[in-house]
């Protein structure tokens, strides 16, 4: 097997590979001094694989031309066939299937750029419901949706979500505290359950849906309606078990690990 390796090693591909993934992992950027100690190679062969990626656009120079950084060119590609979106497709279906045990409208939310963006949407099967359109951008701390993508991110990651944040229609000014304390309540609980901050008579049901790496990658939500004709519907907590398990779905779908439901199956 190591003979049969060895013959088709690609050694200039291999070196090119090694500095993005070292790249990738400092992100303030390296020096081509520290490029090559880090990978053990001489300079004047990490300065032609660092030429040509920076004339290919996979890594760029800082302005003072002694720094090296990775570029959004691998991720620009990335999203020409996202798994992203491949989980969308996978979800629908899904989606779809709970609404109409539910009676109840979902909706995913995802972060792109400070914005929380509704990236798929479900409708109730009855006459009526609330149904967010695909596209809609909501409210980051004053939504179900924006609280759960926050609340599972290191505190600077949160700084950093707030700063980029531009404020969707209707989305009040930041109250910091406040917004601190819900996303404590929310990593104590593992979702998030709050009567609607923007409609009268709405109940918010945000579930996180976690990635490899366990980070959100995405949240489902649903704004429950409470009905009050005689038709024989889930109650509020069926509803919340059945988005919940859908949520452990569309985790187990995107690689991540159901375990970060255990505190939200706690009584």
């Amino acid at each position: 097997m190591s003979d049969t390796s060895d013959k088709y090693r690609a050694p200039a591909l291999e070196k090119g590979l090694d500095i993005i993934e070292l790249l990738a992992s400092h992100g303030e950027g390296l020096t081509q001094g520290e490029v090559a100690k880090a990978l053990d190679r001489s300079q004047s062969e990490i300065y032609r694989m660092l030429s040509t990626l920076v004339r290919r656009g996979y890594v760029f120079r800082s302005i003072s031309g002694d720094h090296y950084s990775l570029s959004l060119k691998m991720f620009s590609i990335s999203q020409r066939h996202p798994p992203i979106g491949r989980v969308i497709e996978a979800a629908l279906p899904r989606m779809r299937a709970v609404t109409r045990l539910a009676w109840q409208s979902c909706h995913m939310g995802m972060e792109s750029n400070g914005d929380i963006v509704v990236v798929a949407s479900a409708e109730s099967p009855g006459s009526w419901g609330l149904a967010l359109k695909t596209g809609t951008v909501v409210g980051l701390w004053n939504t179900g949706t924006g609280r759960v993508l926050a609340a599972f991110r290191s505190e600077q990651d949160v700084d950093d979500l707030i700063a980029m944040h531009r404020r969707a229609v209707g989305e009040p000014e930041l109250d910091r505290a406040e917004f601190d304390a819900h996303l404590k309540r929310i990593r104590d609980s593992g979702f998030e359950k709050m009567p609607s901050a923007t409609t009268v008579g709405v109940t918010n049901i945000s579930f996180p849906v976690f990635g490899p790496s366990n980070n959100v990658v995405a949240v489902l939500s649903c704004p429950y309606l409470e009905r009050l004709d005689d038709l024989d519907v889930p109650s509020l907590d069926e509803i919340v078990e059945l988005y919940r398990d859908l949520a452990k779905e569309l985790t187990a779908l995107y690689g991540g690990g159901n375990e970060q439901f255990m505190k939200s199956e706690t009584p």
